[in-house]
Parts: C-alpha cells; structure tokens; sequence
C-alpha cells in the first residue's frame, strides 16, 4: 500500500530515545480528515495514555475545517487510537517502566486510512541531546567535505 506522510512530530527523536515503534489507527470524524487532507494538524507537544484499557492521543491539534460550521469538532480534543488488546497491553507493560512514555512520531494515510506511528521512548537527559547534536555536526562537516 502506498503512503503519503502528512505530519511528523519535531521533538520525538529529539526528546526521547525511540526503542520500538507500533502503527495505531486513529478515530477521527469527517471535518477532521478533510482538514488532514489539507495538511492542517500539528503533532509538536502530543502525547499519548492509557485510559481504561484504551490508549488516547492527547495535545494533537487539528484545525477546524474552513466549510465545515457546525460538523467541527474541538481541535484540541483527545482522540481514540484503535489497538487490540495484545498491543495495548505490550504497551501498558512498557510504559510502567520507569522513564518509558508513548511519544506521536508520525501521521500519514496509508491507501485511504489514517495512521500514526506510535514509540515507546525514554527521554533524553541535557547531555544526552547534545551529544547527538554534536555528532550531526559531525556528520554534516564531513558531508561537506567530501
């Protein structure tokens, strides 16, 4: 199936290490996709829980439809990701780990379907995040050179 990716979240890889990644649907009502199709959400501060059973993604903005009056729907509102049970309890497990969060990586269709790439991550320390900044640095001078 082919993919299209829509918006990725900037301080993911940046705030956290990413130790395993699953691919979550996401319930969303039909203003909502006609403003993803037009590439207006935001995933910088999202986060995700688990609530009863159920995993949530919260702080993922998705602005109002221009045409849609009264079908909007809030755009800060928490929406639910569709998992089965097994991968929401993998998920549950690793997040009572000390230091593990679910962290939004990325949006995308694939074929006609919403998904978002959900990590399981540790968050980095000060130090850790300037290390990888150097090591960019690095990389990128020696890109330049040759």
């Amino acid at each position: 199936m082919n993919t299209k990716l829509i918006a990725k979240n900037p301080t993911a890889y940046h705030n956290y290490t990413i130790e395993d990644t699953i691919e979550a649907g996401i319930v969303l009502s039909g203003t909502e996709i006609k403003s993803i199709r037009n590439g207006k959400v935001n995933l910088k501060d999202t986060y995700a829980i688990i609530k009863n059973g159920e995993v949530f993604v919260l702080g993922m903005h998705i602005s109002p439809y221009e045409h849609g009056n009264i079908f909007n729907k809030d755009p800060m509102r928490d929406r639910k990701l569709l998992l089965n049970k097994r991968e929401i309890n993998k998920l549950f497990g690793l997040t009572k780990q000390k230091g593990y969060s679910l962290v939004p990586i990325s949006l995308y269709f694939k074929g006609s379907l919403v998904k978002l790439e959900l990590g399981v991550g540790k968050g980095k320390k000060l130090y850790d995040k300037r290390e990888d900044l150097k090591k960019k640095d690095a990389l990128r001078q020696i890109e330049r050179l040759l």
